[in-house]
């Protein structure tokens, strides 16, 4: 059997390396563009930033690394130009000439390729993408103290190759189309990223776009000039898949469409990687995931497939994580919006846990949004943004998620517990305790989004501490420590005058408790999801209106 695949990296090396495992007599011939068919693209943005500082590190494997351990012909600077699917046989354009190669099985892993947004100047000699390693050895060596940077894009590479060039000295604008920086990650949330990306000296520019590189400088929307001495695209990125669909592959909005053992429309042909359509896991919308663990894990089955062992490539639920400065940011699932475009009822809960025991040293805060079905409290989603712990959080969630759990199951994992590492109860217990106790109606939550209807019709009832108070409050908030609200309940009763109570406190937890208290003495309360630490970040830094 002569298996050929188109790219290499993370989905066609995966299958590869899986194929020759398990049938020693195959052929396998991969076709690589570059020159580099495995190198660390995650790794990228830490070798600009100077954390890698051997380019070899980033090369996993090569041409004859790959020949001597797993007898595979590797064959870089080659590219594919035609594919014929009746015949079986793709064309290759190499150094040395075009030739034809027939196969038995073809497997697409081309991945994407950058989106050069078309405007004036976008072609200028100084302005780059960060895809390759040669291009993480150029904008490393372009790059000193002093040197003025734009990064058009601040989704996940653009953040990464913002908070690289930070840490070499240069002076760093991030501009970005969305209303904030990682546009997939929650507003409540993404404002502390963009926080952090300040604090690093990063000038974060959001909300509008780039209308053209003008020597020197990048140009505005609206006029303003940003100094670049080089400009890094990041804009996003498209499947570059236009030879296979000439060659009749379905693909839809360029991207090749797959079945569930990754299987292309044209029999013998499978896909995998950046350049495919997976089905989302939770809203069930057809989208490339451009991301290395699906790709990895897909490439792998599709080798299963083509050799006759194989099961489904599962849909991916989206897992991914970045560092930003002393920040991490990962989600899992679906957020507001996808969920919203998608027709599904959803709850919100956002919870403020310690990322260890409270008494022990160096405790630090998680913030945290998750998302369940309204009507049968399955895990939709999760989102989380702290110093430490968040990644094996989400990475806790993203397993519950993957075999199907409700929020409630949260509540009985049996995690591992020591001070230094988590509490009795840890934050994914926390989350199933507020989804359960939200499913049930023992909690019942107000939003920061509706703070200006909350204002207009119900009394808010603020049960911190008077100091806490003193430091950032609603104006027209009544002010009552929730340890004395039992004793002043009529005073609640006489602000309110019939109307509503709506409850805040600094996190959620002491305005739940004081929902109970009122709950039970006939109010009809409500308890601010986050706190003022969600309301805070919801608002930013803008005061409060009288």
């Amino acid at each position: 059997m002569r298996i050929v695949i188109v790219g290499g990296v993370a989905g066609g090396m995966s299958c590869a390396a899986r194929a020759r495992r398990l049938d020693e007599s195959a052929e396998i011939i991969v076709i690589e563009r570059g020159a580099h068919p495995s190198f660390a693209n995650c790794g990228l943005p830490y070798f600009v930033g100077g954390e890698i500082t051997d380019e070899r590190a980033l090369l996993v494997q090569t041409p004859a690394s790959l020949r001597a351990a797993l007898n595979l012909d590797v064959r870089p600077h080659s590219e594919v130009v035609a594919v014929d699917t009746v015949a079986r046989t793709v064309t290759v354009a190499a150094a040395d000439g075009t030739y034809t190669l027939d196969y038995d099985a073809l497997v697409l892993s081309p991945g994407a390729s950058a989106v050069r947004p078309p405007i004036p100047g976008i072609d200028a000699p100084h302005v780059q993408t960060l895809r390759t390693v040669e291009d993480a050895v150029a904008l490393r060596d372009r790059v000193t103290a002093g040197t003025r940077a734009v990064v058009l894009g601040a989704g996940f590479i653009g953040v990464e190759a913002a908070e690289a060039l930070a840490q070499r000295g240069v002076e760093v604008a991030l501009v970005e189309l969305a209303a904030h920086p990682l546009p997939p990650v929650e507003p409540e949330l993404a404002s502390l990223v963009a926080d952090e990306l300040r604090r690093l000296g990063i000038d974060v520019r959001t909300g509008i776009a780039a209308s053209a590189v003008d020597g020197d400088a990048v140009v505005l929307e609206d006029g303003t000039r940003l100094p670049a001495d080089v400009v890094v695209l990041s804009v996003g990125v498209r499947p570059d898949t236009a030879v296979f669909e000439d060659a009749g592959i379905a693909c839809e909005r360029g991207a090749i469409v797959v079945d569930e053992h990754g299987r292309t429309s044209a029999d013998r042909v499978w896909a995998a990687g950046d350049a495919t359509l997976s089905v989302d896991a939770v809203t069930g919308i057809r989208r490339p995931v451009a991301l290395a663990g699906p790709a990895n894990r897909a490439g792998r089955l599709i080798a299963d497939d083509i050799l006759g062992t194989g099961r489904r490539v599962p849909p991916p639920v989206g897992t991914a994580i970045v560092r930003v400065g002393e920040l991490t940011a990962a989600l899992t699932g679906a957020n507001r919006a996808s969920l919203r475009a998608a027709g599904i009822a959803f709850e919100t809960i956002h919870l403020h846990p310690n990322q260890h025991a409270g008494y022990f040293p160096g405790v630090a805060r998680l913030s945290m949004v998750v998302h369940f079905g309204a009507d049968d409290g399955r895990l939709l989603g999760a989102q989380i943004v702290g110093t430490e712990g968040v990644d094996k959080r989400i990475d806790v969630i993203a397993t519950a998620m993957r075999f199907g759990a409700v929020v409630d199951d949260l509540i009985d994992l049996d995690l591992a517990y020591s001070p230094p590492y988590g509490q009795a109860k840890d934050a994914v217990n926390l989350t199933g305790l507020v989804g359960q106790n939200v499913r049930t109606g023992t909690l019942r939550l107000w939003y920061a989004d509706d703070l200006e209807a909350v204002r207009a019709e119900a009394l808010v009832l603020d049960v911190r501490r008077a100091d806490e108070v003193a430091k950032r409050a609603l104006p027209d908030a009544l002010h009552i420590p929730h340890t004395e609200l039992r004793e002043r309940l009529d005073e609640v009763r006489a602000a309110a005058a019939g109307r509503p109570v709506r409850v805040l406190c600094q996190s959620g937890v002491r305005s739940a408790i004081a929902h109970r208290v009122l709950t039970q003495a006939g109010f009809d309360s409500a308890s601010l999801s986050g706190g003022m630490l969600t309301l805070h970040a919801t608002l930013g830094d803008h005061p409060f209106p009288p």
